[in-house]
């Protein structure tokens, strides 16, 4: 006689006890890492907007280097192209990461985050084209809304002090994922310009080393970060948006652990790097990305310019909907069953919140339209649009606050003190592959 098939876990379900252990670690990591940088943004914007504005620009534009090795960049560009490296080596290593042991390792657990992060993607990118085409506008700045900010979109749900159950953070975190993965390939592939064929040439021999040097388990960050400042280098002088260079290498650092070793490569160094990456170089991005003039004609602009129009309909609108649409979609492809403590409603709360573009965002912004008036419009329709989107998600988001609060009570409840909650003990939730962050099973 046939077995009878397992059951399957309910999307947005109870998560395995490890994997919500660890999306907590990083929850905790990226809240605080989105508040500094919450912070940053105010602090900018005050400070261009004071009698002050003028050393604020003097700051941002001042000069510093090593000419001779192409490398004489401003305050702004050293932020920009250095310090987001290191914010795009934790994306790479995270990336890595799921998909070797994470989500994203199968097709049938990558099909919903996947499908939706795309849809959020393509939605936003139609939704500016069509705002521009209709006006006559530039299509330059069509990967502008394409991005989520997910330490932005965390401080805001810590400031609500809301109880939004681990499975649906659990699944904005592996959205963004997918997204930063997206936001890479439009950098490395639409944002490319004098490409130097030697220096390109010379990055890729890095990376080969690089390789070779986790392959052959080779320790020790002095044989790592001069190679990878040489690299960086050599990617930024070939033409190639230096950020890729973050990318690649966390895409190249081992993931999973030989035998004897309590962490991977990759885990170290996400390990070291997320707080500062959290910490001190996106806030210190937004910190010279954000500071642009607030007046009622800038504000003005905004809604009459076809570019900024775009920019906030499909931050606003088109990553709302696209998200939803696609996530809706593919449970109904796959027959996912939503989990029966929640509603179609909690799907699109996050996918509103997943409107707040803020890092990425600014980037393409300056990488689209740069030195020129119309990329300062850009960045003031992107602080827009992610504000109002914050606003919209607060509101859906509370409304929906004391069903988030009982399922939290639920999933927390420890009677016996033993250290793990009761509805771990009372019921196994459906095997849903290794664990998503540490590799170790679920």
């Amino acid at each position: 006689m046939p077995a009878a098939p397992r059951s399957r876990a309910p999307f947005l379900g109870l998560i395995p006890l490890p994997e919500r252990q660890a999306v907590a670690r990083a929850l905790r990591t990226e809240t605080v890492g989105g508040l500094v940088l919450l912070g940053a943004a105010v602090l900018a914007l005050v400070w261009a907007n004071s009698p002050l504005s003028g050393a604020y620009e003097q700051i941002r534009d001042f000069h510093f280097g090593i000419p001779a090795l192409g490398l004489d960049l401003s305050v702004g560009h050293w932020t920009s192209d250095g310090l987001l490296t290191v914010f795009f080596l934790v994306a790479g290593i995270e990336l890595k990461r799921e998909l070797v042991v994470g989500e994203l390792r199968t097709p049938a657990t990558a099909a919903l985050p996947v499908i939706a992060a795309v849809c959020g993607m393509a939605v936003p990118a139609a939704l500016y084209a069509a705002v521009v085409s209709v006006s006559g506008g530039s299509m330059d700045g069509w990967a502008v809304p394409m991005a989520t900010d997910i330490a932005f979109a965390l401080a805001v749900l810590a400031v609500l002090s809301t109880h939004v159950p681990a499975a649906l953070r659990a699944f904005l975190l592996t959205l963004a994922v997918v997204d930063d993965l997206g936001a890479i390939l439009v950098i490395a592939v639409f944002f490319t310009s004098d490409l130097n064929p030697y220096a390109l040439a010379g990055a890729f021999a890095g990376l080969v080393v690089f390789s070779i040097l986790q392959r052959q388990r080779v320790a020790g960050w002095w044989w790592y970060v001069p190679l990878g400042i040489a690299i960086w280098a050599l990617m930024y002088n070939g033409g190639v948006h230096a950020t890729v260079a973050g990318v690649a290498m966390g895409l190249i650092l081992r993931t999973t652990r030989d035998k004897g070793e309590k962490t991977s490569p990759a885990e170290r160094t996400g390990h070291l790097l997320h707080p500062f990456s959290a910490g001190i170089a996106v806030p210190l991005f937004a910190l010279f990305a954000a500071g642009v003039g607030i007046s009622a004609a800038a504000l003005g602009e905004v809604f009459t310019s076809p570019e900024p129009l775009g920019v906030v309909v499909g931050l606003v609108v088109g990553k709302t909907l696209g998200i939803f649409a696609g996530t809706y979609l593919a449970a109904r492809f796959t027959r996912a069953q939503l989990n029966p403590d929640l509603a179609w409603a909690d799907v699109f709360g996050l996918a509103t919140l997943a409107g707040i573009g803020f890092t990425v965002a600014l980037l393409i912004g300056e990488l689209a339209f740069p030195g020129i008036e119309l990329g300062e419009q850009v960045k003031v329709a992107v602080l827009i649009a992610s504000l109002a989107a914050a606003l919209l998600a607060a509101v859906l988001l509370r409304l929906r606050n004391r069903v988030y609060r009982r399922l939290y009570e639920e999933e927390n409840r420890d009677e016996d003190a033993d250290g793990i909650p009761d509805v771990y003990q009372q019921q196994a939730p459906a095997p849903s592959g290794p664990d998503r962050r540490d590799g170790t099973p679920g």
